[in-house]
């Protein structure tokens, strides 16, 4: 019987087609039995809820009718949860057709991971989609061999002293930071980029973070939102940490990027106006491709034009105890090495499609995104865990970014632009 009890309010708009007069749910318990239902695929799927603090009772529901609810009850649910709200009527533009265009959102990404849930063989785009809201385009991998030519030019060295990948990745590593200075580097690189961000973005005076370094994980860095505007944020540190990494983790994991998103969404979605559905984050949703997005392009805000190269240069490399002189050359490298990111998607589709196998997957990897294999087999590990949501960094970067940015935008405006995708219900159809 438990687990049924979360779904009488989804049912409730069909019951009243028989009893005329009944009202209809609220808005409001419908936000409830949403938050209910995606707790509940979360018992299914660890990983699926990505941030929660919601009612608690709700989540000790969901924990306690584990073992009564299959997916296939889940998938019903889903089901009718949608076409309760589909009946609601709002006015357009409202506050109201908002939150259930959100909700109707979430719930359509929720009835494709249960289906891979359930064993459906569904491929790499149409998961993509499914999930995120947006298709990745697939390229030929051969159509880059003319960028490796340009990248083989800037690359120090001897074509004949190895492989392109290899001296590549010799040349980036003198640009480590060694552990015992990891620490110092990174806590440096986040109080700078939260520096860059308060001027533009200001945030409640009790937010906060707690940070640590970890290892063997399947991803780099990591948020986990706690609520109360506070996170706590993960650094993995498996691969060697580069100098420029010191930076783009902060911004990405916490000023502007996760932490920001998070802290404005609870504050003026939740706090504010009382919209109860904001305190789950789902893992694989339209939320993730905007998150992830911003997250990425939030580095550019908080240090544009080469403001990064000079920090790290004249800041993070002396703390780090590593020669900088020839940071241009390095920078130069990372911006050509940009023209290859249409690989990852091509090279994900490939092995989560099984038409490459994993060796050759990892020789992709090193061919045309110049990885060591180190790195190639860590990036694997990521496609194993998280399958699709690989597109959500780079697309999710260049959605965001061309949004912010149109109409050749001054600073100003981009910041505006950038603090309304953040503090809204965003979706990527709403930008492209």
């Amino acid at each position: 019987m438990r687990s049924f009890v979360l779904t009488v309010s989804a049912l409730a708009l069909a019951s009243c087609s028989t009893v005329p007069d009944a009202p209809p749910p609220s808005l409001d318990q419908l936000a409830r039995d949403y938050l209910a239902l995606q707790l509940a695929i979360g018992e299914k799927d660890p990983g699926y809820v990505d941030a929660y603090y919601g009612p608690e009772e709700l989540a000790t529901q969901a924990a306690a009718a584990d073992d009564d609810t299959s997916l296939a009850v889940l998938q019903t649910r889903v089901a009718a949860l949608d076409a309760t709200l589909s009946l609601i009527e709002t006015q357009p533009g409202s506050q109201e057709a908002e939150r259930v265009r959100y909700l109707r959102a979430m719930l359509g990404s929720a009835r494709v991971r249960l289906r891979m849930l359930r064993g459906e063989d569904i491929s790499f785009q149409d998961e993509a989609e499914g999930l995120f809201g947006v298709r990745p385009e697939l390229i030929d991998l051969t159509t880059l061999d003319p960028v490796l030519d340009r990248i083989e030019e800037l690359v120090p060295g001897d074509p004949a002293d190895g492989p392109l990948n290899e001296r590549l990745n010799a040349y980036q590593d003198r640009f480590v930071i060694p552990n015992d200075r990891l620490r110092a580097v990174i806590d440096a690189a986040v109080a700078e980029c939260r520096a860059r961000t308060l001027p533009h973005i200001p945030l409640p005076e009790s937010e906060s973070f707690d940070l640590s370094l970890v290892t063997d994980k399947p991803w780099g860095g990591f948020n986990y939102y706690q609520g109360d505007y506070h996170s706590v944020i993960e650094i993995n540190t498996d691969l060697p940490t580069r100098l420029d990494r010191a930076v783009d983790v902060g911004c990405h994991e916490a000023y502007p990027g996760h932490h920001v998103y998070s802290t404005l969404i609870e504050r003026d979605r939740v706090n504010e106006l009382g919209q109860i559905e904001f305190t789950l984050l789902p893992l694989y949703s339209p939320r993730a491709i905007i998150s992830e997005g911003s997250a990425e392009y939030g580095v550019k805000l908080a240090f544009p034009g080469d403001s990064q190269l000079e920090y790290e240069r004249d800041v993070l490399a002396p703390l780090a105890g590593i020669d900088a002189n020839d940071i241009e050359q390095y920078y130069e490298l990372r911006e050509a090495l940009g023209d290859l990111s249409g690989a990852y998607y091509t090279i994900a589709a490939a092995y989560l499609d099984e038409t490459m196998t994993r060796e050759e997957v990892i020789e992709a990897s090193m061919r045309y995104r110049l990885q060591s294999r180190e790195r190639a087999e860590q990036t694997l590990r990521f496609m194993d865990t998280y399958r699709s949501y690989v597109i959500n960094y780079g697309l999710g970067q260049e959605i965001v970014g061309a949004a912010v940015e149109a109409g050749n935008a001054d600073m100003p405006t981009r910041w505006q632009r950038f603090i309304g995708i953040l503090s809204n219900p965003t979706l990527p159809e709403d930008l492209m």
